[in-house]
Protein backbone atom coordinates (compact mmCIF):
# COMPACT_ATOMS: atom_id res chain seq x y z
CA UNK A 1 0.00 0.00 0.00
CA UNK A 2 1.16 3.48 -0.79
CA UNK A 3 -0.10 7.16 0.86
CA UNK A 4 -2.92 7.44 -1.20
CA UNK A 5 -3.98 3.83 -0.09
CA UNK A 6 -3.66 4.71 3.28
CA UNK A 7 -5.44 8.00 3.00
CA UNK A 8 -8.27 6.24 0.85
CA UNK A 9 -9.00 4.08 4.27
CA UNK A 10 -9.18 7.16 5.94
CA UNK A 11 -10.80 9.49 4.04
CA UNK A 12 -14.25 8.91 4.58
CA UNK A 13 -13.62 8.45 8.31
CA UNK A 14 -12.04 11.44 8.89
CA UNK A 15 -13.13 15.09 8.39
CA UNK A 16 -10.75 17.88 7.46
CA UNK A 17 -10.27 20.33 9.25
CA UNK A 18 -8.65 21.71 13.21
CA UNK A 19 -8.50 19.00 15.29
CA UNK A 20 -6.63 16.93 18.01
CA UNK A 21 -6.07 13.09 17.17
CA UNK A 22 -4.40 10.09 18.56
CA UNK A 23 -2.78 7.34 16.67
CA UNK A 24 -1.99 4.37 18.64
CA UNK A 25 0.35 1.72 17.19
CA UNK A 26 1.75 4.34 14.87
CA UNK A 27 5.29 2.81 13.88
CA UNK A 28 6.86 5.07 11.28
CA UNK A 29 3.80 6.81 10.45
CA UNK A 30 2.14 5.51 7.37
CA UNK A 31 -1.54 6.78 8.17
CA UNK A 32 0.08 9.42 10.54
CA UNK A 33 1.08 10.93 7.41
CA UNK A 34 -2.31 10.00 6.41
CA UNK A 35 -4.42 11.58 9.16
CA UNK A 36 -2.11 14.54 8.86
CA UNK A 37 -2.76 14.99 5.37
CA UNK A 38 -6.62 14.46 5.99
CA UNK A 39 -6.74 17.12 8.74
CA UNK A 40 -4.91 20.00 7.17
CA UNK A 41 -2.66 22.84 8.98
CA UNK A 42 -3.26 23.60 12.52
CA UNK A 43 -4.31 20.17 13.47
CA UNK A 44 -2.87 17.84 16.05
CA UNK A 45 -1.80 14.49 16.07
CA UNK A 46 -0.94 12.72 19.14
CA UNK A 47 1.52 9.49 18.10
CA UNK A 48 2.45 6.66 20.51
CA UNK A 49 4.64 3.89 19.60
CA UNK A 50 7.27 1.85 21.54
CA UNK A 51 9.59 1.96 18.90
CA UNK A 52 11.71 5.27 19.47
CA UNK A 53 13.49 4.50 15.92
CA UNK A 54 10.52 3.96 14.40
CA UNK A 55 8.89 7.56 15.91
CA UNK A 56 12.26 9.14 14.96
CA UNK A 57 11.54 8.32 11.54
CA UNK A 58 8.44 9.42 11.28
CA UNK A 59 9.15 12.74 13.07
CA UNK A 60 11.28 13.27 10.33
CA UNK A 61 9.02 12.50 7.26
CA UNK A 62 6.01 14.82 9.23
CA UNK A 63 8.42 17.26 9.33
CA UNK A 64 9.29 17.22 5.71
CA UNK A 65 5.72 16.75 4.27
CA UNK A 66 3.56 18.41 7.12
CA UNK A 67 5.28 20.72 9.19
CA UNK A 68 1.98 22.81 9.72
CA UNK A 69 0.50 19.45 11.60
CA UNK A 70 1.66 19.71 15.37
CA UNK A 71 3.33 16.12 15.94
CA UNK A 72 2.96 15.37 19.46
CA UNK A 73 5.32 12.07 20.08
CA UNK A 74 5.05 9.53 23.09
CA UNK A 75 7.32 6.23 23.02
CA UNK A 76 5.10 4.14 25.28
CA UNK A 77 3.10 0.92 24.58
CA UNK A 78 -0.79 1.76 24.38
CA UNK A 79 -2.28 -0.80 26.35
CA UNK A 80 -0.38 0.79 29.52
CA UNK A 81 -1.47 4.45 31.17
CA UNK A 82 -1.47 7.38 28.81
CA UNK A 83 -2.36 10.49 29.41
CA UNK A 84 -3.88 11.47 26.41
CA UNK A 85 -5.58 15.01 25.75
CA UNK A 86 -8.96 15.18 24.92
CA UNK A 87 -9.07 13.79 21.64
CA UNK A 88 -11.35 14.81 18.71
CA UNK A 89 -10.81 11.26 17.01
CA UNK A 90 -9.04 8.10 17.61
CA UNK A 91 -7.12 6.07 15.30
CA UNK A 92 -5.61 2.04 15.77
CA UNK A 93 -4.43 1.86 12.21
CA UNK A 94 -2.97 -2.17 12.46
CA UNK A 95 -2.29 -2.05 15.99
CA UNK A 96 -5.77 -3.47 17.91
CA UNK A 97 -4.78 -6.51 16.36
CA UNK A 98 -1.47 -7.31 18.54
CA UNK A 99 -4.18 -6.59 21.80
CA UNK A 100 -5.86 -10.47 22.57
CA UNK A 101 -8.59 -8.64 25.63
CA UNK A 102 -10.27 -6.10 23.71
CA UNK A 103 -12.73 -5.58 25.95
CA UNK A 104 -10.52 -4.64 28.81
CA UNK A 105 -8.51 -2.34 26.65
CA UNK A 106 -10.66 -0.25 24.62
CA UNK A 107 -13.07 1.44 27.24
CA UNK A 108 -10.00 3.47 28.87
CA UNK A 109 -9.15 4.22 25.53
CA UNK A 110 -12.13 5.41 24.71
CA UNK A 111 -12.87 7.47 27.15
CA UNK A 112 -9.84 10.04 25.89
CA UNK A 113 -12.52 11.05 22.93
CA UNK A 114 -14.97 13.76 23.45
CA UNK A 115 -18.63 13.51 23.01
CA UNK A 116 -19.69 12.73 19.59
CA UNK A 117 -16.09 12.23 18.83
CA UNK A 118 -14.83 9.50 16.19
CA UNK A 119 -13.12 6.08 16.54
CA UNK A 120 -11.13 4.75 13.88
CA UNK A 121 -10.29 1.23 13.32
CA UNK A 122 -8.30 -0.18 10.43
CA UNK A 123 -7.75 -4.27 10.75
CA UNK A 124 -8.01 -7.18 8.67
CA UNK A 125 -10.93 -8.40 7.88
CA UNK A 126 -10.76 -12.19 9.43
CA UNK A 127 -11.08 -13.25 12.87
CA UNK A 128 -8.14 -15.75 12.56
CA UNK A 129 -4.83 -15.03 12.92
CA UNK A 130 -1.06 -16.22 12.37
CA UNK A 131 2.28 -15.41 13.94
CA UNK A 132 2.39 -11.64 12.56
CA UNK A 133 -0.84 -10.39 12.88
CA UNK A 134 -2.38 -12.90 16.11
CA UNK A 135 -5.85 -11.28 16.64
CA UNK A 136 -7.45 -9.50 14.02
CA UNK A 137 -11.26 -8.79 14.28
CA UNK A 138 -13.49 -8.54 10.99
CA UNK A 139 -15.88 -5.78 10.38
CA UNK A 140 -18.57 -8.09 11.36
CA UNK A 141 -17.06 -8.64 14.67
CA UNK A 142 -16.25 -5.13 15.29
CA UNK A 143 -19.76 -4.01 14.97
CA UNK A 144 -21.09 -6.38 17.08
CA UNK A 145 -18.14 -5.29 19.71
CA UNK A 146 -18.84 -1.29 19.03
CA UNK A 147 -22.07 -1.50 19.79
CA UNK A 148 -21.14 -3.75 23.11
CA UNK A 149 -19.19 -0.41 24.09
CA UNK A 150 -21.93 1.55 23.26
CA UNK A 151 -20.39 3.45 19.89
CA UNK A 152 -22.90 4.75 17.29
CA UNK A 153 -23.22 4.79 14.11
CA UNK A 154 -20.22 2.17 12.96
CA UNK A 155 -19.93 1.59 9.53
CA UNK A 156 -17.74 0.75 7.30
CA UNK A 157 -15.41 3.30 5.89
CA UNK A 158 -13.27 1.57 3.36
CA UNK A 159 -11.74 -1.43 2.11
CA UNK A 160 -8.47 -2.40 0.02
CA UNK A 161 -7.57 -6.25 -0.77
CA UNK A 162 -4.26 -7.47 1.06
CA UNK A 163 -1.93 -10.10 -0.15
CA UNK A 164 -1.83 -11.29 2.97
CA UNK A 165 -5.20 -11.76 5.16
CA UNK A 166 -8.26 -11.10 2.34
CA UNK A 167 -8.97 -7.12 3.02
CA UNK A 168 -7.88 -4.90 4.72
CA UNK A 169 -11.03 -2.68 6.66
CA UNK A 170 -11.31 0.54 7.88
CA UNK A 171 -14.15 1.72 10.19
CA UNK A 172 -15.74 4.57 11.97
CA UNK A 173 -18.09 4.94 15.20
CA UNK A 174 -19.27 7.97 17.05
CA UNK A 175 -18.69 7.91 20.92
CA UNK A 176 -22.03 9.03 22.20
CA UNK A 177 -23.10 12.93 23.57
CA UNK A 178 -23.53 10.87 26.90
CA UNK A 179 -21.66 7.75 27.78
CA UNK A 180 -23.55 5.09 28.97
CA UNK A 181 -24.19 4.10 32.53
CA UNK A 182 -25.55 1.04 34.43
CA UNK A 183 -25.60 0.24 38.13
CA UNK A 184 -22.41 -0.42 38.40
CA UNK A 185 -20.46 0.91 35.73
CA UNK A 186 -18.83 4.10 34.24
CA UNK A 187 -18.34 5.22 31.13
CA UNK A 188 -17.83 2.60 28.41
CA UNK A 189 -18.90 -0.31 30.99
CA UNK A 190 -15.70 0.31 32.88
CA UNK A 191 -16.11 -0.82 36.72
CA UNK A 192 -17.12 1.94 39.28
CA UNK A 193 -15.59 0.87 43.24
Amino acid sequence: MNHQDHVGLLKAAVPPGVATWADLGSGTGAFTLALADLLGPGARIVSVDRDGGALREQARTMGERFPEVALDQRQADFTGELQLPPLDGLLMANSLHFVRDKRELLPRLLGAIRPRGRFVLVEYDVDQGNPWVPYPVSFKAWRAMAGDLALLATRLAGRVPSRFLDSIYSAVSEVPSTPPARPGQGAFGTTIR
